[in-house]
């Protein structure tokens, strides 16, 4: 049975020690569970009785290409217009409680291990329909076309329809959940669950272009970041710049599972923000 942390409700007491893990550089940040408390919170326009937790955001010097909330939904709230960028994509996952989805007029029921993607210029709604809270992640992009490419379809699963796929020589001590195929070059984002069974680890320091997300719904580590290694734990999320070289060694005493954003599949940039070229 999959379980999925979340911020804990509540302010540390008076007596608690400043001192925790969370850190903030120029090619990775730790925003630990502990500090995602009540107090910073945000409220966004279009949605009604919503809280978000904004964990990341493009800004120079950290996320460049995407962001990411963590929603608590009372009984009620939800929005019937969430999305106010056009030509934003988006993920949807949820950890706790059910949702009920509109998607381009067809609804659906999302409940913990809820998963959906949101193509650009799609139409959606978002509803706690329960008596119960219900907690999500959303993520979100601006897609980026290509040439020759159509955009991606929107498609709603759960967790639990797609078996992890080991990494080859691991005997699945190191395994991720793809819910996209790697191969399909609509997709400009793959928002996939890696899991480490207990002394599975990245046995290199990985470093590429791709920049990640990862919040840690289970389990804890210790995770290399650039030149530190960092302990984590449920709860937690990383930021991780491109080319920041990164391995893991989760050591139990059970499995290490967190949620990825990485930007895939399309060419660098040469001309624009960000680039050399006019």
């Amino acid at each position: 049975m999959s379980t999925y942390a979340g911020p804990i409700d509540g302010l540390p007491p008076q007596t608690a020690l400043h001192t925790g893990r969370a850190v903030f550089t120029e090619s990775y940040a730790v925003i630990p569970r502990g500090v995602m408390s009540d107090i910073v919170t945000s409220y966004l326009p279009g949605w009604g009785k919503t809280r978000f937790w904004v964990i990341a955001r493009p800004m120079t010097g950290f996320s460049e290409t995407f962001s990411q909330y963590i929603l608590d939904i009372p009984s009620e709230g939800g929005s019937d217009a969430p999305e106010p960028e056009p030509g934003a994509e988006g993920v949807l996952f949820v950890t706790e409680g059910r949702l009920r989805l509109t998607l381009d007029g067809a609804p659906h029921v999302l409940g913990a291990g809820g998963y959906a993607y949101l193509p650009p210029g799609c139409d959606w709604t978002l509803h706690n329909v329960s008596a119960a809270p219900a907690r999500l992640h959303w993520l979100r992009k601006l897609y980026e076309p290509a040439a020759g490419v159509a955009p991606p379809e929107s498609f709603v699963t759960n967790e639990q329809h797609h078996a992890p796929a080991a990494m080859p020589g691991t005997k699945g001590a190191w395994a991720t959940t793809r819910f996209v195929d790697p191969f399909d070059m609509r997709h400009d984002m793959h928002v996939n669950i890696v899991t480490f069974q207990p002394g599975g680890l990245i046995p290199f320091e990985e470093t590429h272009v791709m920049e990640h997300g990862l919040y840690v719904l289970e389990g804890k580590a210790v995770y290399k970041l650039n030149k530190d290694w960092v302990e984590v734990e449920a709860g937690d999320f990383m930021w991780l710049r491109a080319y920041c070289p990164q391995a893991c060694y989760a050591a139990g005493p059970g499995p290490f599972r967190y949620l990825l954003y990485k930007d895939v599949n399309r060419h660098a940039k040469l001309r624009g923000p960000g680039a050399f070229g006019r």
